[in-house]
């Protein structure tokens, strides 16, 4: 199943089941299904299957040309990411392959929409992308074996791990250069493992303006999915709408010489295997005051 957020005509945001080319509003087609999108995962495979079975008995919806896809998570509770996780970009960087992840947090305010513009801010014009796969948690749990992790997964999605260059490296922690508003598209939906099948059999690639920055698969992860589940889950409480981003393959803006950042004007569009694009165009900040 593909689980989707949108807006229809009057701009408010709904819970939807994407079939085809249309979009299955669960507000009408399941009107006792909660319309918060952690609050249907946290009912486990039995609100998902239901979500499925009333989108199935509705009929077509609405046409996907006709509605705003939204980020399928809109403010997760945890927006983890992994850094340093494919070979190829960890040899780019000039760094040593890491023996455990190296996690870093992402604000969730970062987090946009699938087509949304990507804001270069005014502080830096060192402005890179990141396209990675990232996994959205179904079901609250802790200490998670490996063997179990799939079942605790709800679903993958496509996240841009928009990164700020300089402001990432002026400490250690990464969390500033990670976290600007926009930084975070997410989408276009997220699609349930049953139907995605082998989340680490995946090709990813990513273009700028049309031209292919980054490809890779997935198999090429350094920590995968589920090792990754488990390692989170000895420290904290996993929990319903949390979002894993995987890590990014070699090509990044940053590590080209001489180093090509984004601008104003260009557009971004990341493609996962069996879970569609997204596509962002870069736009400058404008400074408003608060």
């Amino acid at each position: 199943m593909r689980l989707a957020r949108f807006a229809a005509a009057d701009g408010a945001p709904r819970l939807g089941v994407v079939t085809g080319d249309h979009v299955v509003d669960l507000a009408r087609a399941a009107p006792d299904l909660p319309g918060d999108v952690g609050e249907l995962l946290a009912l486990g495979p039995a609100g998902l299957d239901a979500a499925a079975r009333a989108a199935e008995a509705s009929g077509a919806g609405v046409a996907l040309e006709e509605v705003t896809l939204l980020a399928p998570v809109p403010r997760p509770g945890k927006l983890l990411a992994v850094g340093l996780n494919y070979a190829d970009h960890v040899a780019e960087t000039g760094l040593e392959t890491p023996e455990f992840p190296l996690v870093f947090a992402k604000m969730p305010s970062c987090v946009t929409g699938p087509y949304d513009p990507i804001e270069r801010p005014v502080v830096s014009d060192r402005l890179d992308y990141e396209g990675e796969l990232a996994f959205v948690i179904g079901r609250r749990c802790r200490h998670v074996s490996r063997a179990d992790a799939p079942s605790v997964i709800a679903g993958y999605t496509i996240l841009d791990d928009v990164s700020v260059r300089d402001w990432q490296m002026r400490t250690s922690q990464w969390i500033l250069g990670k976290s600007f508003d926009t930084h975070g598209p997410m989408g276009p939906w997220l699609v349930t493992g049953d139907e995605l099948g082998d989340p680490h059999a995946l090709a990813i690639r990513t273009l700028v303006n049309g031209e292919v920055r980054q490809e890779s698969n997935t198999r090429h992860l350094i920590f995968d999915c589920f090792g990754l589940v488990e390692t989170l889950s000895q420290v904290f409480t996993l929990e319903p709408g949390d979002v894993v981003a995987t890590g990014t393959p070699g090509g990044v803006g940053n590590a080209m010489r001489p180093p090509r950042f984004l601008a104003p004007g260009d557009t971004v569009r990341i493609e996962i295997e069996g879970i569609g694009e997204i596509e962002n165009p870069v736009v400058q900040e404008a400074r408003v005051a608060a």
